[in-house]
């Protein structure tokens, strides 16, 4: 079997194929490419920890929702934080549908916003720069979940908008900070039982 971690960029898609976009394929050689399938996906617009495999279980063992398998991710967001909310985003956010479980938040640094431009989209930046001295924060949020655009929707849900986040970890299986956006790497033999072992639990 094929386990590879890879830190996926932004701006390309979580697909084998696409006609428009860039795929996380296309940073793989062809001849591993072919063989190799994302597990799970992350949005165009976030980077991180993705993994790669031929293993055909994987995917059902540690991405459904109903294994509840952690997945850890920092980011940046316009708006404020304070206990109130904070204990929303622990316990329970009322989305449209359903009411997410239980989190971990965890609150970095404060920031002005004119402080995180580099980290901005392009598109959007002359629109939150407009306000630079508006508050903004990096900080980490643990769910178990993993539904559609479920962190940014979180953190809509108190009123902060994120313009920068990333994937840190899948279960007790983190993120190699060597890897540079766009670089892989297989996985050790220790962190392929990482990720099975808790997959079982």
């Amino acid at each position: 079997m094929l386990y590879y971690m890879f830190n996926k960029p932004m701006g390309c898609v979580t697909a084998r194929s696409d006609a428009v976009h860039r795929t996380v394929m296309d940073y793989f050689p062809s001849e591993l490419a072919e063989k190799l399938h994302p597990v799970g996906r992350l949005d165009k617009d976030t980077c991180g920890l993705l993994i790669l495999t031929d293993d055909g279980m994987l995917d059902i063992s540690i991405m459904q929702p109903s294994e509840h398998i952690s997945k850890t991710y920092f980011f940046y967001a316009i708006g404020s934080m304070d206990d109130e909310k904070t204990a929303l985003l622990e316990n329970g956010v009322p989305l449209v549908g359903f009411t997410t479980d239980r989190a971990k938040f965890r609150l970095i640094k404060r920031f002005r916003i004119g402080e995180l431009e580099e980290f901005m989209p392009e598109k959007r930046r002359m629109r939150y720069m407009k306000n630079p001295d508006g508050p903004a924060f990096a900080a980490e949020l643990t769910i178990s979940e993993g539904k559609k655009h479920e962190v940014k929707r979180m953190l809509e849900a108190v009123d902060c908008r994120i313009f920068y986040l990333r994937r840190e970890s899948i279960g007790r299986l983190k993120l190699d900070p060597r890897l540079e956006q766009g670089q892989f790497r297989p996985l050790t033999d220790e962190e392929v039982c990482l990720l099975k072992d808790h997959s079982d639990k």
